[in-house]
């Protein structure tokens, strides 16, 4: 089977010819039909290292049909469409007891196509970020930066009602699909002082959850961008990797704000999983309208340097395996 890796070298993405994989009594063989790309964790995290990439990690959103199944699986059968945490690659094995999210097993229902389905894994994570920012009906809500992470944010806290969504981003592609995909307001980080911006829509006092999804080398001034636009005793969320200088934590500017980072709520993985599932399956989060680009696995080289070199022209890129 043909997988990507990515040896010592930045950008070093090749294709590999590796044996199919064989399963235990308790797992399952997936032939695969889509990969999706993840700008954070992929490129900021493997792409732009020096150092060799275990291809373990090349990866993680899969969807593809069971061929193949273990003993003692019960719970899927060949056939079945599902999602995979699973690297690039033309064949994956799921645990069907697999620990927390690792080789996780999902089946996706026939109205999520197999494009769709990739997104299934981040808004896994959306839900339960959004679980965990204490959103509240009416409070006015900003979500900085509108990349595949804050885009599915600004979708889903759509269900906790709040009183006004703000999306921010700096480049012109990503603001157009927050104005379509429900933002009340999109600042144009670019064109004007976003923390200005904000206290302008707020009356000067500053919203009531930020939530800071930008992160890479440009993570330390939206951090402080955050701070600002949080209002008195309020909350800024961070979710984003950060890259470079770590973040300054002055404590006169943090004072009576609250900062959260990461999930910090729990919940059985098959419950979020289904409630990820119906905010696809329903169009709550619109993941086809997310995708700009489509290639054959054979241009994944190209695929991740178009992400990396046009973040302006990009959102969702997936690899397609048939």
């Amino acid at each position: 089977m043909i997988r990507v890796i990515k040896p010592e070298g930045f950008g070093n993405i090749q294709l590999e010819d590796v044996p199919v994989p064989e399963i235990g009594p308790r797992e399952v063989l997936v032939r695969t039909k889509a990969t999706l790309i993840s700008r954070g964790s992929e490129l900021f995290a493997r792409y732009n290292k020096q150092e060799a990439v275990s291809p373990s990690i090349m990866g993680y959103s899969l969807t593809g049909v069971v061929e193949r199944v273990g003993p003692d699986v019960t719970s899927h059968k060949p056939g079945d469409r599902v999602m995979v945490v699973a690297p690039h690659a033309q064949y994956a094995v799921g645990g069907e007891d697999a620990p927390s999210a690792v080789r996780q097993v999902a089946r996706l229902t026939d109205d999520v196509s197999f494009e769709e389905g990739t997104f299934l894994p981040l808004v896994i994570s959306t839900v339960l970020w959004c679980d965990s920012s204490g959103v509240r009906a009416g409070d006015t809500v900003v979500v900085m930066g509108q990349g595949l992470v804050g885009s599915l944010m600004l979708q889903a806290l759509r269900d906790y009602q709040p009183g006004r969504l703000i999306a921010v981003d700096a480049l012109p592609l990503r603001c157009e699909f927050a104005k379509k995909l429900g933002a009340d307001e999109v600042i144009n980080a670019a064109a004007e002082d976003p923390v200005a911006a904000v206290r302008r829509l707020t009356a000067n006092k500053g919203a009531d959850v930020v939530i800071e999804c930008v992160g890479g080398n440009a993570g330390v001034k939206s951090f402080e961008q955050a701070l600002e636009m949080v209002r008195q005793r309020g909350t800024l969320q961070l979710i984003s990797l950060y890259q470079g200088a770590p973040l300054p934590l002055n404590s006169s500017r943090i004072m009576n704000k609250r900062l959260l980072a990461g999930i910090l709520v729990e919940e059985p993985r098959e419950k979020t999983t289904q409630r990820a599932l119906e905010k696809i399956r329903t169009g709550r989060v619109k993941a086809r309208d997310m995708i700009t680009h489509r290639f054959p696995y054979a241009q994944a080289k190209h695929a991740f340097d178009l992400l990396w070199n046009a973040p302006g022209e990009t959102l969702g890129v997936v690899l397609v395996w048939e």
